[in-house]
């Protein structure tokens, strides 16, 4: 099983701009995310994907493996398909760029559930929640799987909703969604071809495209929960934690 890594990196963000060109740790924010990817075992290759020529010229100065992708993109999957359009893989990862506390073995990971279930279209991670707070909070994504691990549903609501408890329950009920995909190639060609459901309208929630399609998202809970950079703030003390 070919697997490649795409790291979507775009220059506009609407909370932070140019935050994946942000190097106050002497490293930019997407070469963190890049080394963490490289150091999985299973990626045969790791690409960045960008719509920005000072993107490209950075990552091509770190040395990483960089194509330029349309600036008409409204996803970070779009983007990844163009990247691999002409890619020999049979599994590619969709991995953020402002992700550069991934766990590299969570990498590996999320490529084996795909390996590990035959009949799942695409993969992601699960993990426990740090604190009820982050339960309610809508910008963390929540998940319901089944039994066996296929996602029915996920929501920035907290779900399932405790009624006893009148809204958030024990924390311990809750999954929180983390962003990282993996999609068998020739499905990643088919996601991007179809419609947007009334669920993905509704939540903002790009991978209840794949449910709404009766497609099958095969999820794997890990026991850390890394934080994404969406804010300068945030930024900030990931720039703490590195010194």
């Amino acid at each position: 099983m070919k697997v490649v890594v795409v790291i979507p990196a775009r220059y506009d963000s609407s909370r932070f701009r140019g935050k994946v060109l942000a190097k106050d740790t002497g490293k930019y924010l997407v070469q963190h995310t890049y080394e963490r990817a490289l150091c999985a075992k299973t990626p045969e290759k790791v690409l960045i994907a960008t719509d920005s020529a000072d993107v490209m010229a950075a990552c091509k100065g770190f040395g990483a493996d960089c194509v330029m992708t349309s600036a008409e993109h409204v996803s970070g999957t779009d983007r990844i398909a163009e990247a691999v359009k002409d890619v020999d893989a049979d599994v590619v990862l969709n991995l953020q760029a402002d992700e550069p506390e991934i766990d590299p073995p969570d990498i590996d990971y999320l490529a084996a559930l795909l390996s590990d279930n035959p009949t799942a279209d695409m993969a992601t991670l699960v993990a426990e929640f740090d604190n009820a707070e982050q339960v309610a909070d809508p910008n963390i994504v929540k998940a319901i799987v089944d039994k066996a691990g296929r996602a029915i549903y996920f929501s920035r609501s907290p779900i399932p909703y405790d009624r006893a408890a009148g809204g958030v329950g024990c924390q311990s009920q809750y999954l929180r969604h983390m962003g990282i995909y993996a999609f068998r190639k020739a499905f990643l060609m088919t996601f991007t071809s179809l419609e947007q459901g009334r669920l993905e309208r509704i939540e903002k929630l790009e991978q209840l495209r794949a449910i709404e399609h009766g497609y099958t998202i095969i999820t794997g809970k890990v026991g850390y929960a890394w934080e994404g950079i969406d804010t300068p703030d945030q930024y900030e003390a990931f720039v703490k934690r590195q010194r």
